[in-house]
């Protein structure tokens, strides 16, 4: 009889053990619940139905009709729409590759043992990032105005150049748009590779200068080749960025309906394909063609970045 009792009170100690197992499960869902309703409708839902709004003629007030692939045909068909491929490129490469260089730079001034007010040089090369876009915008304007009064306009003056209408020209549209990406960027950049650079043991340093290091050969043998993922991650961070181009643009012409063909970037044809021609099914289209290619580039980068990665595991072991 003791046995059976016993018995049964292990029992009822598991049921209620798994019952309170649950409770506390059921109640860890619910509080995380509110994420996973929002994204699926704020995120998960309006991906599907962009989707479903490609295959589909729509101008946002009547009736949808099916018209199958033929918002891609006229997509891939439209000179303007790799004219916004070709723009994105450009301006990608003109403030991505400043934007790694000039970061790494920093970083590593930052990171110096001989600099003094550490924190106040960090947070000013930061503070772009988290400036308003409309100051930008008016700074930028000034800058790069069409005046002769302008800014870069008076530098090229001085040095004996015919000034430039940057709002107009090929380059002129991408050298202002690019420079702004990469003033409002650098710093983010800058910060990213600083924690790199701030995980490198020290002890390694010491080492190479023991054994009679310069600072240059420090930084060719220790210090790339352990930013190399740092650096990677940032090309792709920037990359993505890059593609993702919007705001710098529109506010430098300031208004969509001012945009010029020189400075149409992907999503800005997007966006006006949807919010001034009202073709909301060719902006779904052109949204799943950019969704793809920025797939394609973050395979390219997981590829890229598993070959650095064994390749630095050989190193090491060897």
């Amino acid at each position: 009889m003791e046995e059976l009792a016993s018995h049964q009170r292990k029992t009822t100690l598991t049921k209620s053990g798994l019952s309170e197992r649950k409770k506390d499960a059921i109640s860890a869902y619910f509080f995380i619940s509110p994420f996973f309703i929002l994204f699926a409708i704020f995120g998960l839902f309006p991906m599907l139905f962009s989707f479903y709004l490609a295959f589909q003629k729509y101008n946002g007030l009547g009736e949808m009709s099916f018209i199958g692939w033929k918002n891609f045909i006229w997509i891939l068909e439209d000179p303007l729409f790799w004219k916004s491929i070709y723009n994105t490129i450009i301006l990608g490469l003109l403030g991505t590759a400043p934007q790694i260089l000039i970061g790494m730079i920093l970083a590593t001034i930052l990171n110096a043992t001989w600099l003094r007010f550490k924190n106040v040089f960090r947070i000013a090369i930061f503070m772009p990032y988290v400036t308003s876009i409309l100051a930008v915008a008016i700074v930028f304007s000034v800058i790069f105005s069409n005046q002769p009064s302008g800014l870069m306009n008076t530098i090229l003056i001085f040095l004996g150049f015919d000034p430039i209408n940057w709002t107009t020209s090929e380059w002129g549209v991408k050298i202002a748009i690019s420079t702004m990406v990469f003033w409002r960027w650098v710093g983010y950049n800058t910060i990213i590779f600083l924690a790199g650079l701030q995980s490198i043991p020290h002890d390694l340093y010491e080492a190479a200068e023991i054994d009679g290091a310069s600072t240059l050969m420090k930084f060719r043998h220790i210090t790339l080749p352990l930013l190399k993922p740092v650096i990677l991650f940032t090309t792709f961070l920037s990359t993505i960025g890059a593609w993702q181009l919007f705001v710098e643009p529109l506010v430098f012409f300031g208004r969509l309906n001012d945009v010029r063909d020189e400075g149409m970037t992907v999503v800005l044809y997007l966006y006006r394909e949807a919010f001034r021609n009202n073709a909301f099914g060719t902006a779904s289209a052109t949204a799943i063609i950019l969704f793809f290619i920025i797939i394609i580039f973050t395979i390219l980068n997981y590829l890229l970045t598993n070959r650095e990665r064994k390749l630095f595991k050989r190193s090491v072991s060897r």
